[in-house]
């Protein structure tokens, strides 16, 4: 082959690769799914709360079925599977508590933000006078150990030792190794259930100031506790005292408040929270909504969320007809 056809060939073969490489960069490729979260319409964008169990689908029969937003407002709609990239669809989101909404959009790869207003009116479209909530607790129970104060507990105990007599080297001896020293201590045990705290040590006679604490197993407190005192003079006594608490499990009322945004109300709960429920107060007049597995409540709709760690995150929309105060 001469060089001149060698570089016609390669001419050519650049060629029909760069028009392959345009024709696949511009061919309409298909889309599997379209993600995005619904919120709250809302000046303020801390009011921006996400809709819960809104109801999203695509006109024309192009999503396969119809989404529901989670307790974050997310949802993800599933394409049939004929459906392109930048092809004009509509956008069906209805939620009962929220005006629908029809939106036309290009189905593209992206994040639809969807921002719903809500219905302050009732079904008739006449303005109707609202039961009105106020002073709301969130009351739930938590299996929990309680500590009572069962009195004191006290020991005295003597390190005995006599003073001025020289160190052999044999030990015990004291911190310098010059004078001879003994080792002594004492203990205490709380019993079952019972537990130490507030534990203190005093040296009540002799010559205090040549005595060293040698092991302290008292300051964290605990069922057990004790020390070990060095001394290298004359005879010691000490006073060795704790406070007595009796440990035993039982429920204990955990109460809160919400967070209140308009007519959203959002809480969190521990994970061992149990048998949740809301007080309020409903028209003057006092009333105790357990919020039950299915968080029925008859003015509001909630959703429950659960972190990693177990915590729980409430969030309720009141429901046409109500407003918190």
């Amino acid at each position: 082959m001469s060089r001149k056809s060698a570089i016609w060939a390669t001419t050519g073969a650049v060629a029909v690769l760069l028009i392959l490489t345009i024709y696949f960069a511009s061919k309409p490729k298909d889309l599997k799914s379209i993600t995005g979260a619904v919120l709250r319409q809302d000046t303020d964008l801390g009011k921006q709360l996400p809709i819960a169990n809104a109801q999203i689908s695509l006109g024309d029969n192009l999503s396969e079925g119809v989404a529901t937003s989670d307790s974050a407002g997310r949802f993800q709609v599933r394409l049939r599977r004929d459906v392109r990239v930048g092809q004009m669809a509509t956008l069906h989101v209805r939620h009962p508590g929220y005006r629908p909404m029809d939106l036309s959009e290009y189905l593209l790869d992206r994040l639809y933000i969807i921002r719903m207003a809500p219905i302050d009116q009732t079904a008739d479209g006449s303005l109707a006078a609202p039961m009105v909530l106020s002073d709301i607790r969130v009351r739930s129970a938590t299996r929990s150990e309680i500590s009572v104060n069962a009195g004191s507990a006290l020991k005295t105990f003597e390190v005995v030792n006599t003073g001025d007599v020289p160190c052999d080297r044999h030990g015990p001896c004291s911190p310098d190794g010059k004078w001879k020293a003994t080792v002594g201590g004492a203990s205490l045990d709380a019993g079952e259930n019972n537990s130490f705290h507030d534990v203190r040590l005093s040296c009540i006679a002799g010559p205090c100031p040549f005595t060293k604490i040698e092991k302290n197993s008292f300051s964290d407190g605990g069922s057990h506790i004790g020390v070990t005192i060095r001394n290298w003079s004359d005879t010691t006594t000490f006073l060795l005292e704790a406070e007595v608490s009796h440990i035993t499990s039982g429920d204990v009322i955990l109460q809160s408040f919400p967070a209140i945004f308009d007519r959203t109300m959002s809480f969190t709960l521990p994970a061992s929270a149990q048998g949740p429920s809301i007080e309020a107060t409903v028209n003057g007049k006092e009333i105790v909504f357990p919020l039950g597995p299915t968080l029925d409540l008859s003015w509001a709709v909630c959703t429950v969320k659960t972190s990693g760690d177990g915590t729980k995150l409430y969030r309720c929309v009141l429901k046409s007809g109500y407003r918190f105060q």
